[in-house]
């Protein structure tokens, strides 16, 4: 209802208003009643491509009163076989959203965490736990015009926290025997790092995602020391979802192990193919080398060969090629020649680098050159998910890997 000529209706006609079951919208305006019109003929209420906000929100009320099931069953008659970016994106939303796990972001003093919180918050996928000094955060997201539903996040100082004296002594008993004291376990729990890791560890919290301000190594440090493998793991190591224009394909490892060993190799390989399997995509691992089969020799050829047979023993179910050359293990023309009598080559979607330097060039060279949206680093073989950003990440960055981490805590 849009009341024009800066009119005012009678308080009766107010209460009247007030009585009713549903909220009537009422705007006042001073136009009179003929330009107010033509105002209100002119507006268009057009979606463009920057209209971010809108876009979500209509997709976000769209879901909230659709039963999309059904309307699926209606409407799809025929299901794609392979997993398209977008697919695989909605998917993760989706499924991250059917538990909403509580995810804790240690850099609360980073506004790109924020904006990226209300963005997680808005669409209903998670719980979140912010940490930092409540007043420091509350005042960047003013600053920000963000709006967060304290119901759904809780902010947190580490210094203040009335759990910190038992983080503290729990750290303590933990790694006494690694030499620390018990004021080095106070100074390091003040840390929002080992803060938030502790959250996991306790239970008070399903996952973390940290490393928009730190680095790896203090984002990974508290997990390895108290958080540890997961049974029958013995090697932490890291992969990346890389979007393609036409399918998603997970590189690993791209940002862990410089230097891995045959061993090491093979567990990379496992953990990445099983964690693919958890978001959809069918593992067909490529073990990579300069030397495509039986063609080359050499130390790191070897040690190639050698982690593909040990996935062999290990794993039999798991459909493996190595050593192989990136062409061959995506290029299925390149495949017919260089390896014809491959089931992986061609068509790998799992693909392990020999090391680090090859493993993360690679998924920058693919990345910048492509276009493609590279998803990660998201670290494996952990008992809890604990993932690390890269500083240089973006806004759908962080996005994307609270979505990632909320899946794998669903385990």
């Amino acid at each position: 209802m849009i009341l024009s000529g800066g009119l005012e209706p009678d308080e009766p006609i107010i209460k009247l208003v007030e009585g009713l079951e549903r909220v009537v919208p009422i705007v006042q305006v001073q136009t009179g009643t003929f330009e107010t019109v033509k105002i209100v003929g002119a507006v268009k209420s057009k979606i463009y491509a920057e209209n971010k906000s809108k876009i979500e929100l209509a997709i976000n009320t769209f879901e909230k009163y659709t039963d999309t099931n059904a309307l699926v069953d209606k409407i799809v008659t025929s299901r794609p076989e392979g997993m398209t970016p977008r697919m695989f994106q909605y998917e993760m939303v989706k499924r991250a959203k059917q538990a909403k796990k509580h995810i804790v972001l240690p850099e609360g003093n980073d506004d790109r965490i924020l904006i990226a919180a209300e963005k997680l918050l808005k669409q209903g996928i998670v719980k979140l736990t912010i940490l930092g000094k409540k007043e420091d955060i509350e005042a960047s997201l003013k600053k920000l015009n963000l709006e967060i539903d304290p119901a759904n996040v809780q902010i947190i100082n580490p210094a203040e926290s009335p759990d910190l004296p038992d983080f503290i002594s729990t750290l303590y008993e933990l790694r006494k025997n690694k030499n620390v004291s018990f004021d080095m376990a106070t100074d390091l729990m003040k840390d929002s790092a080992y803060f938030g890791t502790m959250m996991v560890y306790k239970g008070l919290a399903d996952g973390m995602v940290s490393g928009s301000i730190n680095t790896t190594q203090h984002t990974i440090r508290p997990a390895l020391q108290f958080v540890k493998t997961r049974p029958g793991v013995s090697t932490v190591s890291s992969i990346f979802f890389m979007c393609l224009e036409d399918r998603v394909l997970v590189f690993g490892d791209c940002a862990v192990i410089p230097k891995p060993t045959s061993e090491q190799l093979a567990d990379i390989a496992i953990s990445s193919a099983e964690s693919s399997i958890q978001f959809g995509i069918e593992p067909k691992i490529a073990m990579l080398s300069y030397s495509s089969g039986t063609s080359g020799e050499g130390e790191e050829v070897e040690k190639v060969r050698r982690a593909t047979e040990l996935v062999k023993t290990r794993r039999p179910d798991l459909q493996i090629e190595g050593p192989i050359q990136y062409d061959a293990a995506v290029d299925p023309a390149v495949a017919k020649k260089k390896l014809p009598k491959s089931k992986v080559a061609g068509q790998a979607t799992v693909l392990i680098f020999p090391d680090l330097n090859t493993g993360n060039n690679t998924y920058k060279a693919v990345q910048r050159e492509t276009g493609a949206v590279a998803i990660g680093p998201v670290l494996q073989g952990l008992n809890k998910p604990v993932n690390d950003l890269s500083r240089g990440c973006t806004i759908d960055d962080i996005f994307n890997t609270v979505v990632i981490t909320a899946i794998q805590a669903q385990q």
